[in-house]
């Protein structure tokens, strides 16, 4: 009797183990790869509107349950509502869809969406063809019955994910469903699924053309290692200690900064310097991304992103994440050669104010993530060759129409982790060197060429507590370069040095002078001081250390 009992226990183990791999084997046939290039886009293109909108959810206890409902009727959404956290729940949202020239009289068309446990045309005035319908989730969806709402404003023709209570959508035509997140059967910590439509055709927009104002200016915010996550995020070493009674949501007062000093400093361009997002925290990197970009498309200022080590530690690759930027409104970014190592080496042309002649050229570079041969180099990557034949390349061809501009052509590079030149304390500096330089190991001398160009100035990331511009000089002693650090922005990644407060920095080139000044701007204390002014470059040369701005 005992025998058999064991051996009926062993069965059922044996079933459920064969039932669980047959569940994900079914599943997982039909999913789209997390690092694809495409996991991240929503379902939507041209001529497409939506006439259905389900939840569907699995268990993998459950040999007969599937996420996949069949695919000639319903398209899935493909992200798990519950971002991978649920071991045995997971689930979906599907969505039908028609072209338009294939609706019949007997479809409807979906024309909003809401979510929420009650039916929202409580109070409602609507039509009786009109009324709100429910689905799985507390999703409520309005479908008309006219032909013509398929040609409207109002027809919904595209549907996407967002996670967070704090997620925003900063797309064109694109809004979140009102009344909040999805409701979902699940005692788990729950990622704030929310549903974002889009109404109409796809918003066209031109990229933005940066210009040098009326007065001759052009300022430059740089915002570095802002380390956001999918939802508010954790603070890390919060400066000061007990603020707002020890209460601390990482991104929310990262944004609350960042947004204090754009208003403040009414930048005419951005450059996110590297990992703007926490890998390990933002199992959804687009809803974590899409809260750098909302306040920068809000208030119309152009943007150029790198990025940084952390950036792809999460769902999407390099190549994902800037074919998302490349779709958003007032980005800048460009994914550069796919011939060379790295994505995001590309340069933007500043335009002079008057004239389609460029009057500052900013060179943004990858410089990668881990070493490649951590047996003989350990730490960090390195640019490499390949990536500065195609910067010497690009400097030398622009040479010609840079000389056309009638004042003195100015040109500058951003980059995430420092080059091993940042950590010679024999050079002078201007600001904060509280921790080590962790630059590769491996020494390209990259830095010999950005002199060789030209170029003026270098600015990194990567160390967040290090904040500094340092001076390299030549053979001779003369000035030839200044090397600097943003420092860190973001409460979701380390800050734990001497007291240290959150800082951006800012650079601010006057054309008609040729001059280039930089500072920086806490996120406590003297908030409205600028702090380390310096002028860095004076009729295009590269000044010496200012003794009297240093601390």
């Amino acid at each position: 009797m005992t025998r058999r009992i064991v051996r009926t226990g062993i069965q059922l183990v044996a079933f459920t183990i064969i039932a669980c791999f047959l569940v994900f084997f079914v599943d997982n046939r039909y999913r789209v790869l997390p690092q694809s290039v495409h996991s991240h886009l929503p379902l939507h293109h041209e001529g497409l509107v939506i006439t259905d909108i389900t939840v569907q959810t699995c268990s993998s206890l459950n040999p007969l349950s599937k996420c996949m409902l069949d695919q000639k009727k319903w398209h899935r959404v493909e992200k798990d509502l519950y971002l991978g956290s649920g071991w045995v729940s997971k689930a979906y949202v599907h969505i039908k869809r028609k072209r338009e020239e294939e609706l019949t009289s007997d479809d409807k068309v979906i024309i909003d969406v809401r979510t929420g446990k009650l039916d929202p045309s409580v109070g409602e005035k609507a039509q009786a063809s009109e009324k709100w319908e429910s689905r799985p989730a507390g999703v409520w969806i309005k479908r008309s019955l006219k032909r013509y709402a398929s040609d409207s404003k109002q027809a919904v023709t595209a549907v996407d994910i967002l996670f967070g209570s704090d997620a925003v959508e900063p797309r064109l035509g694109w809004e979140l469903v009102k009344n909040g997140a999805l409701h979902l059967d699940t005692t788990r910590d729950s990622k704030d699924p929310r549903i974002s439509i889009r109404r109409g055709a796809p918003h066209k927009f031109e990229k933005p053309v940066p210009k040098i104002r009326k007065d001759g200016k052009f300022k430059i915010m740089q915002i570095s290692d802002l380390h956001l996550s999918t939802g508010l995020g954790v603070c890390r070493d919060p400066e000061p200690k007990g603020a707002n009674g020890g209460h601390c949501d990482a991104d929310p007062r990262t944004l609350d900064f960042v947004e204090r000093v754009l208003d403040e400093e009414k930048p005419d361009m951005v450059v996110l310097s590297g990992d703007q997002v926490n890998g390990d925290t933002a199992p959804d990197i687009q809803s974590a991304l899409f809260k750098i970009i909302e306040p920068l498309a809000e208030r119309k200022i152009p943007y150029a992103a790198i990025f940084g080590n952390h950036d792809d530690e999460g769902t999407l690759s390099r190549h994902a994440q800037m074919s998302l930027y490349e779709s958003l409104p007032y980005s800048l970014s460009e994914a550069g050669p796919n011939t060379i190592d790295g994505v995001g080496n590309y340069f933007v042309e500043v335009q002079a104010h008057n004239s389609k002649h460029s009057a500052l050229t900013l060179y943004m570079l990858d410089t990668h993530a881990y070493s490649p041969d951590e047996a003989h180099y350990r730490g960090y990557d390195w640019i490499k060759p390949n990536q500065i034949a195609w910067f010497k390349n690009a400097a030398e061809g622009l040479k010609d129409a840079h000389s056309k501009y009638t004042h003195k052509h100015l040109d500058m590079a951003f980059i995430h982790i420092p080059l091993p030149e940042y950590a010679d304390r024999n050079n002078e500096w201007v600001g904060n060197w509280t921790e080590g330089v962790t630059a590769p190991a491996f020494n390209t001398h990259f830095k010999d060429e950005l002199v060789k160009q030209g170029v003026k100035f270098v600015s990194c990331g990567h160390d967040h507590v290090n904040d500094y511009c340092m001076l390299s000089k030549d053979e001779t002693q003369e000035p030839e370069l200044w090397m600097c650090y943003a420092g860190g922005s973001g409460f979701g990644g380390y800050g734990g040095y001497n007291n240290y407060h959150r800082r951006l920095r800012v650079f601010e080139i006057d054309t008609n002078t040729a001059r280039i000044s930089t500072w920086k701007r806490l996120e406590h204390g003297d908030i409205g001081k600028r702090l380390d002014e310096q002028m860095i470059v004076d009729a295009g040369r590269v000044l010496p250390v200012q003794r009297d701005s240093q601390e």
